[in-house]
Order: structure tokens, then sequence, then C-alpha cells
């Protein structure tokens, strides 16, 4: 299991903010690009967005889903990435003073990620929660995510489908 931490200068209900804006996802999630929403209201259990994430020339559709949440310290996702199957992202907020430390815990479920997990995947999942929580961090500590800097295709990440009809 790849298990890495981080202190973030910045309160838990701010990082939480960030986790729960999911117009923010692709701001933090290292590879995520036009991500729409799926279904449900992020982050509550059962939301799911949608998302390519790109290798090389390749672009693979992906999809999250929230399995757990508890707002302001918990947040639990399944990422579905098609052939290569499914792994979990387990982040976890404890306060640290004025600060907090952010926990992200990451293993496979499910499918070739999980037959091929080894030592060199657990290498390259750490480089990408060093990267994913150095993003995260400049969010929290900068306010970019709740304060108009997201990336364009990330807008609507958080809204259900049927948010605009009414």
């Amino acid at each position: 299991m790849a298990v890495r931490h981080r202190v973030i200068n910045a309160s838990p209900a701010r990082v939480w903010e960030v986790l729960a804006d999911g117009d923010s996802y692709a701001a933090w999630v290292v590879g995520a690009a036009d991500v729409t929403p799926r279904r449900g209201h992020w982050p509550g259990v059962g939301a799911a967005i949608a998302y390519e994430v790109g290798l090389g020339p390749l672009r693979l559709g992906n999809e999250t889903v929230v399995r757990r949440c508890e707002e302001g310290s918990v947040l639990e996702l399944e990422a579905k990435a098609g052939p290569l199957g499914t792994g979990r992202i387990a982040i976890e907020l404890r306060p640290w003073g004025d600060q907090t430390l952010v926990v992200v815990d990451e293993h496979p479920l499910r499918g070739v990620g999980g037959t091929l997990h080894n030592v060199g995947v657990e290498v390259l999942i750490q480089l990408r929660h060093r990267a994913m929580l150095a993003r995260l961090a400049r969010l929290c500590e900068n306010g970019g995510a709740t304060a108009g800097h997201r990336p364009e295709r990330a807008r609507t990440a958080h809204r259900s489908p049927e948010a605009g009809r009414a």
C-alpha cells in the first residue's frame, strides 16, 4: 500500500473545502483532465465524476466514485481505470495545530493493477502522491481552488447532470 502524508498550512476546514469542491478535482489530482459529473453531488457517497487520464499519446477514460465520506475528515474514493482495474484512495484530514496533516492511502482493488502491483508500481504511486499533495497544498494555502483559479476543463465536476435542468 502506498501511504504518503503532508502537513498543509491551512485548517482542516479549508482543506476539506477544496476536496469537497468537485470543480477543483483536476487541479489537485495528477493526470485528470476533462472532468465531468457522472451522477450524484460531490462528495456525497455514490457521487461519481468521469475524466480522462493521459498516458503519452493514449487517453484513458476513468471514473471516480465516492465510497465513504465523513464530512471534514475522511474521503474514500474508488478510481475505475477501465481495463487497468480499480483502486482505493483514502484521504484523511487530521488537525495538526492550526495546520492539517493529510494522509493519503492508495492500493489496487481489482484487475490488472492489482495483479501487477509491485515495488516499482509503489514507487510510481509515491511520486504521484507527492505531486498530488503539493498541488493540494498550493490550492489550500493560496486559495486558488475556490477563488476562481480553477482549470477550465474542471468547471462542472461537482454538479450533477440534473443541476442545470429546472
